[in-house]
């Protein structure tokens, strides 16, 4: 099949509230439901996508990362992006939805981001979707998210990461990006700053961005995001300080109180996305900013890294008067989370199923990072952010080293994840990051040599 050289039916609007890479595949969606595009269509390479769109190409990619999960479309060895639903006669939706994810299903995915879902329990997760199935239909459109959802998160908050919030105080998210658009569109003006880690999730530098926030980068070293150098007219301060995405640091506890400190002081609020939080190995996780101080600090969480982002479930817990903006904001709007996914969440925490996936979840990763890290440093590989989470960082001396490595990892079928892409501007430091997550251990114990030729020069 030859490329798709027609015009794709879909519009970005910047001024929307709605991250563009979000919008972008809901877009690609409805054409694939529609027959605008059509199982077994060719789409442009990310870059050629992005070129056409007029967007950077951290958009496109985010966009088809998240189609390629939910089965819109799929990688051919050496040939490019497909389309692989075919609409219905009715038109009301795709027939086809489980597909190799990745751009080319032949390489080895070893990125950060990525979930264990393998490891979740077939049984469990039939149960649970038919548990959601059998819920009546409601005439509530449930803004805040479904009781049952907000409940089980407090629960998994309070059991799994220390932190003592009300059910009242949850606010059901369709993820943290999702989110931080939400705070974006409802809590700040265009033009407000909002300070943001580099390198860092350049996710969430998108979705501020496209509500005409003023993103402003502030480095980050081994403790963390380094708060002296926070402007003094930021309005927020984003971070994740449970495991920093992408160089796997832990944010230390003199840099936490500092941080919280500053913020009270200042009057601005911190962004805490805890990202592998729940993942941490040979020592006790710290205490959360939300814990430190909950009248400052908006806590995001996802269930994408712990289940699987097909769910599109995640929470935040807000001070009162951020709270009363998102859920404003949402009733001006008639947007709201879809509330599938929380069920499914619901059923699983009722039935103890998640708790149980989740202590899996560490005591698998724990071996894989092990494995990993043993082989590694046995080979003179210096490995950095192994202490939580679920990818390590190997430092290297330049750009130039960084991209050498990537494409020999390329060539023998592995793909890793450079520094690069996460910094806003240029790079000022330089390394892989390894991620151990998203494929299964026999595949991660045959990339091991590979990994220390790769990586070991």
């Amino acid at each position: 099949m030859p490329l798709l050289d027609t015009v794709l039916p879909v519009t970005l609007d910047r001024a929307a509230g709605v991250p563009l890479a979000v919008q972008l595949a809901d877009g690609l969606r409805v054409a694939a439901t529609t027959g605008h595009l059509r199982s077994g269509d060719r789409l442009p390479s990310t870059r050629a996508l992005a070129k056409r769109l007029g967007v950077s190409r951290t958009v496109t990619a985010a966009a088809y990362e998240q189609l390629h999960a939910e089965g819109w479309i799929a990688g051919r060895h050496g040939s490019g992006t497909y389309v692989t639903t075919t609409p219905s006669q009715g038109g009301s939706g795709p027939t086809v939805h489980s597909v190799e994810s990745g751009e080319d299903d032949e390489l080895l995915e070893l990125i950060p981001g990525m979930p264990w879902a393998e490891g979740i329990d077939r049984a469990a997760w039939r149960r649970a979707w038919r548990a959601a199935a059998d819920t009546p239909p409601s005439q509530y459109t449930h803004r805040a998210g479904i009781a049952g959802y907000r409940a089980a998160i407090a629960e998994h908050l309070l059991r799994h990461r220390g932190l003592r919030a009300d059910t009242a105080s949850v606010l059901a998210t369709a993820g943290t990006t999702s989110a931080l658009a939400e705070l974006a569109a409802s809590v700040f003006r265009a033009g407000e700053v909002v300070a943001v880690e580099d390198p860092g999730y350049q996710r969430a530098v998108e979705a501020l961005r496209a509500a005409g926030v003023r993103v402003v980068r502030v480095p980050v070293d081994a403790d963390g995001i380094r708060v002296e150098e926070i402007p003094r007219q930021a309005k927020a301060v984003y971070c994740s300080p449970a495991h920093q995405y992408p160089l796997g640091s832990t944010m230390s506890a003199p840099r936490r109180v500092a941080l919280v400190e500053r913020a009270r002081a200042e009057g601005f609020l911190v962004l805490e996305d805890d990202y592998d939080g729940e993942l941490r190995y040979d020592v006790a996780p710290l205490p959360l900013l939300a814990a430190l101080a909950p009248d400052v600090v908006v806590h995001l969480g996802t269930t994408s890294k712990i289940l699987t982002p097909t769910l599109g479930a995640g929470w935040m817990v807000a001070p009162s008067p951020v709270f009363s903006a998102v859920l404003g904001h949402r009733e001006r709007t008639g947007t709201r989370p879809s509330p599938a996914g929380q069920r499914v969440v619901s059923e699983l925490a009722r039935n103890g199923d998640l708790g149980r996936h989740i202590r899996r979840v560490r005591r698998e990763l724990a071996e894989r990072r092990r494995l990993l890290t043993a082989t590694l440093r046995a080979a003179d590989v210096p490995v950095l952010g192994d202490d939580a989470g679920a990818h390590l960082l190997v430092p290297l001396a330049s750009a130039e080293e960084e991209r050498d490595r990537l494409q020999r990892a390329l060539d023998r079928g592995v793909r890793l994840d450079g520094l690069a892409r996460h910094f806003a501007g240029p790079a000022s430091t330089h390394g892989i990051a390894v991620g151990y997550a998203g494929c299964s251990r026999q595949a991660l114990t045959g990339a091991l040599d590979t990994l220390v030729v790769v990586l070991g020069g």
